[in-house]
């Protein structure tokens, strides 16, 4: 198992390595233990919660700006999919889903604010606060932005990201659904 990172900073929009530790210590005890197989929703929040705690695996990678959402791939295999996340108050992944892939966020520091839309009423929104986790099934379709400029986020998916559907809903009411790729940076599509 080799741990890898793959960075998104605020100067290229290329994924760059960082990091590969080739030394099996380096996995942290929680990836160790994965059961080889895809993850159900709740064994994936308690991952995130688990990793969340681990601040030393991750901290060096944290970066904020307001030009584009930092987002690091801190692990990958067959089954799983861990990501490190960082947002300021301008950070907005637009309306998306995850494909066929469950997930979790725990957020260790700051506030994002999650909406699920509703359509004909007004979207649900809930603040999530540092401490604080969820989870959800493939099903899913949300929408993530930063409530304060400090918001750093831990994710994991199962299986592994691979396409995430964006949408947009055009002036005439029609909503779109676009596939892009697990490593484009999310953000709100303009209508059209």
């Amino acid at each position: 198992m080799t741990l890898t990172a793959i960075a998104h900073g605020p100067i290229s929009s290329e994924l760059i390595p960082v990091k590969t530790p080739a030394m099996r210590h380096d996995v942290p005890p929680c990836l160790e233990s994965l059961p080889g197989r895809v993850l159900e929703s709740t064994e994936l929040r308690d991952l995130v919660d688990r990793l969340a705690g681990e601040t030393a695996r991750w901290s060096e990678q944290v970066a904020f700006s307001d030009e584009h959402r930092h987002y690091v791939s801190v692990y990958r295999d067959a089954f799983v999919d861990i990501w490190l996340l960082c947002w300021t108050r301008a950070s907005d992944t637009g309306w998306h889903d995850h494909d066929v892939s469950s997930g979790a966020v725990a957020v260790v520091q700051g506030t994002l604010v999650e909406s699920n839309p509703r359509f004909g009423r007004r979207h649900r929104s809930r603040r999530v606060a540092a401490g604080s986790s969820f989870s959800f099934g493939s099903d899913h379709l949300h929408r993530l932005t930063g409530a304060t400029d400090d918001t750093v986020s831990v994710h994991a998916y199962s299986p592994p990201l691979w396409r995430l559907g964006q949408y947009t809903l055009t002036p005439d009411g029609v909503l779109r659904r676009m596939s892009v790729s697990y490593a484009d940076e999310l953000r709100p599509l303009e209508a059209g």
